[in-house]
């Protein structure tokens, strides 16, 4: 009886704050953001919530969708039910660079749409057949746009636009899934995505990045000199998940139908092709980069989420790169941690840059903070809140502090390299001295 009143409590508790949540962003729209000159592009992005009723409190299948934020928490089966947001998995597509990625229902904004909130209602329908209609959902309000970047933050891709809806019926029709853009959707509790255990860490090969339009040996050389990357994420835990079997995956290889008996047939090539999908695929579902900062902003948003504990900053694999970089950034880190414990924060939404490793400049008046690609945001209350989150003043300025720490691994390398060298030819030219002076004796 405890265990279920206090299961009941924390439901009621989670309810109570994205309703504040939820009503809060409604009411305080984020800014439009430009983006810089030499980018025009913008795509938009749909944050789904929806409201999974409890097997003891299912909703009036009579009853009419709310209109209204408040008119919908006010319902019995709301209150006592699991909220949880809709992800994507991207299908696998070469050329990509967000390839079978963890994201959100959404895309570039086309000429025809009117705005970016409908670019993100038009691609929900089209990748997920959901429809994101005043007979449907309620269309909240958004959350901070971000300038997406690549290569150091030396080129700027769009401005990223995140909108979030709030699904009224619990009758939704079943999704439908586009194959050629995604895999599969979950549905995640946003309960699990506050969980610090679900915390974990995402590495990846941003070589190309890093070495902007260098193939061959230069990208191989600069992978093998700084390996990859290491950021902060969320292992996702779905309670519902459906799969598109029609859109290719990146571990189909491994479903491969077994050779034909017949070696002559297999050496012409005299094969059917397999006729069968290749089963779902079953590893972990990892939420990091682009997409969790903007599910972070979201999470901000609920108490007692906390970056200042559950963000780590971004940070490379090898060893000596990786201490280097600690070292290089320690004062700058424990710096940024005593002014987000003493800072009091007010003021409008920043423009945000995300995905890139660096900031993209903007118009002088209007303030750009860096956030990476493992970017979380703080936990606050919405009692005098600004939106100007955690991530953004720890991440202000550390990938140039970042920069100088490789910089400073890789001439300790070459500084290395150089004395290791050094001393094998000071031991070959002792060598041939003694050598030369046996022979002399002989």
């Amino acid at each position: 009886m405890s265990s279920t009143t206090t299961k009941d409590s924390s439901n009621s508790d989670l309810i109570s704050q994205l309703h504040n949540t939820l009503g809060w962003l409604k009411n305080n729209p984020c800014p439009y953001v430009a983006g810089p000159e030499t980018t025009r592009k913008r795509a938009s992005v749909a944050l789904i919530v929806r409201i999974q009723p409890s097997y003891a409190h299912q909703p009036d299948k009579a009853a009419a969708p709310a209109d209204s934020i408040d008119a919908f928490f006010a319902q019995d089966w709301v209150e006592n039910g699991e909220p949880e947001v809709l992800f994507i998995k991207r299908a696998a597509r070469k050329g990509d660079r967000w390839t079978s990625h963890v994201a959100l229902p959404g895309g570039r904004r086309d000429p025809e749409d009117e705005n970016d909130q409908q670019a993100a209602i038009r691609e929900a329908a089209e990748e997920v057949g959901i429809e994101l209609s005043e007979r449907t959902c309620i269309a909240v309000g958004n959350l901070p746009q971000r300038v997406v970047t690549t290569s150091w933050g030396r080129v700027p891709l769009m401005v990223l636009c995140p909108y979030v809806f709030l699904v009224t019926r619990h009758d939704l029709p079943p999704l439908r899934l586009q194959p050629t853009e995604v895999a599969s959707t979950h549905w995640v509790p946003v309960r699990s995505l506050l969980d610090p255990s679900q915390r974990t860490v995402h590495t990846e090969d941003v070589s190309n990045r890093l070495a902007n339009q260098e193939t061959g040996i230069k990208k191989w050389a600069l992978a093998g000199m700084l390996g990859k990357m290491e950021f902060s994420a969320i292992q996702l835990l779905p309670t519902e998940s459906l799969y598109c079997h029609e859109s290719p995956t990146d571990d189909s290889n491994r479903h491969n139908s077994a050779p034909p008996r017949n070696v002559l047939k297999r050496l012409l090539g005299l094969t059917h092709p397999q006729t069968l999908p290749p089963p779902p695929q079953h590893r972990p579902l990892i939420l990091w980069g682009l997409t969790l900062g903007v599910v972070a902003d979201f999470l901000d948003l609920l108490p007692p989420h906390n970056a200042l504990e559950l963000w780590t900053y971004p940070t490379f694999t090898m060893p000596d790169v990786r201490l280097v970089i600690w070292l290089t950034t320690h004062r700058f880190r424990e710096a940024k941690r005593l002014q987000l414990e003493s800072e009091i924060r007010a003021g409008p939404p920043a423009a945000v840059v995300e995905e890139g490793l660096d900031v993209v400049s903007l118009q002088d008046n209007e303030r750009c903070n860096e956030v990476g690609m493992g970017g979380l945001g703080s936990g606050r209350s919405l009692n005098g809140y600004s939106f100007e989150s955690a991530v953004e003043t720890m991440l202000e300025g550390y990938y140039a502090c970042m920069r100088k720490g490789v910089t400073y691994a890789l001439v300790c390398r070459l500084f290395g390299m150089a004395t290791i060298m050094g001393l094998l030819w000071s031991r070959k030219t002792s060598l041939q001295l003694i050598l030369a002076r046996f022979n002399r004796l002989r």
